[in-house]
């Protein structure tokens, strides 16, 4: 199987402000194509820094990706450093000098002597056409290792993957059978929960390999199979149960885990709730408090979504819950804004102001300020109404405000998914 180290050139990567978002789709697309990613790094403007950083990746992998650097300013340095690290010297390549006048001609501009630097390639390395953009891209040979450097432009890097890079890999027998990935997103148990629930579930003689990773949106549960697993474990062990497809083993995921996942296809929490209420035909009204519409935005992102989606009201202060909701303000003043009772009277206040079947509220605190020993910051209730019922759920969340939110959101919508699904809303 081949390995891969990908590497993120630029300074502003490590002063704050931006993120590597390259390495993801980078990822993604070399796991389809059986390519085992196994280290990433990120490295500032310093041809001396990039030059370690390349070394150090040929050392262990057969394919280094370096995005970034290859602009036309002084501080674009990923040329010179792959060319020093190989003992490629840079040479003006022709067809890649060409290819950066006509783009630019045909915007109606004239090369000027940085953008020509652009054209300066290690010699003897393949060149990559740039069709979404101005610097060319290259691969070389380099010992037992390719190195291949992209625009750090992302909608460019990803044409230039796909038109470019996988060609050559595959020209070079570097391509395999897709590393099989399976993720299953669960919300409402902790990391530590869900590992308790699933040891021992992959035996160690099994090809899979199990990972964990939490975020605001809950815990998801990743399940691997490689050939390079496979082949690791072969000939070694008895056929036990490790044996079983992968989607077996998701089903033994799933009967431990329960409720709380809620998919195990890619859907989001809200196109799942989204098909649930086009396939049940019922309609939603919202009362925001805490959130600030952020539930009425995720439900709104989904395609169709004006099929089910009625309205949403974001009451921020208690004048408009009474005003636009009929919360009582002797319940307010009795319980606080933020108590299961006035969630409960800002369900069932939208939902009979808009005649629909489900009305959802959410109302809390979502700090940094405004928490007490009674109330903490991220103290959230959800209320959930419908004509004939009603229900309410206390939640306490932690982290920064927009973390905050985002935990409510999800919450709020899992509450309504597991109403939907005629499911216990108070799953332990």
């Amino acid at each position: 199987m081949t390995t891969a180290e990908i590497i993120a050139v630029g300074s502003e990567l490590l002063l704050g402000g931006r993120v590597d978002t390259n390495s993801l789709f980078l990822s993604e697309s070399l796991a389809e194509h059986g390519i085992e990613v196994r280290f990433k790094s990120v490295v500032g403007d310093d041809v001396e820094d990039i030059g370690v950083a390349v070394t150090n990746a040929a050392r262990r992998v057969n394919l280094v990706l370096i995005t970034g650097g290859l602009g036309p300013t002084v501080d674009d340095v990923t040329r010179e450093a792959v060319a020093r690290v190989t003992g490629k010297p840079v040479r003006l390549r022709p067809l890649a000098l060409e290819s950066i006048k006509l783009r630019l001609q045909s915007a109606g501009r004239v090369i000027s002597e940085n953008q020509r630097r652009q054209a300066f390639l290690p010699s003897g390395a393949v060149l990559l056409q740039n069709a979404a953009g101005i610097a060319p891209g290259f691969a070389v040979k380099w010992k037992h290792c390719w190195i291949v450097c992209l625009p750090g432009v992302s909608h460019e890097a990803r044409r230039m993957c796909a038109e470019s890079l996988l060609p050559i890999l595959r020209r070079e027998g570097l391509l395999s059978p897709a590393i099989e990935i399976r993720t299953i997103h669960t919300f409402g148990l902790l990391e530590g929960e869900i590992d308790n629930r699933l040891r021992g579930i992959i035996p160690a003689a099994s090809p899979f390999r199990l990972g964990l990773l939490a975020s605001p949106l809950g815990v998801s549960v990743s399940l691997t199979r490689s050939e390079k697993l496979e082949k690791r474990r072969a000939g070694k062990r008895t056929p036990t149960k490790s044996d079983a497809s992968l989607d077996s083993l998701i089903n033994d995921v799933i009967a431990r885990l329960g409720q709380h996942v809620f998919s195990i296809d890619g859907r989001t929490m809200e196109e799942v709730v989204g098909r649930h209420f086009r396939d049940g035909g019922f309609t939603i009204a919202l009362a925001e408090s805490c959130t600030g519409g952020l539930i009425a935005h995720r439900l709104t992102q989904v395609a169709g979504s004006s099929a089910y989606v009625d309205r949403g009201v974001v009451c921020y202060d208690n004048r408009a819950k009474i005003e636009l909701l009929g919360v009582p303000g002797s319940l307010l003043k009795r319980y606080g804004a933020v108590s299961a009772q006035v969630a409960k009277a800002m369900a069932q206040g939208i939902r009979m102001r808009s005649r629909v079947d489900v009305g959802l509220s959410v109302t809390g605190i979502a700090g940094p300020g405004g928490g007490t020993a009674h109330k903490p910051v991220g103290r959230v209730y959800v209320g959930l109404a419908t004509a004939t019922e009603s229900y309410t759920k206390k939640f306490q969340f932690h982290g920064e405000r927009e973390t905050i939110k985002l935990r409510s959101s999800q919450a709020a919508l899992d509450m309504l998914r597991r109403w939907l699904c005629h499911a216990s809303l108070d799953e332990a």
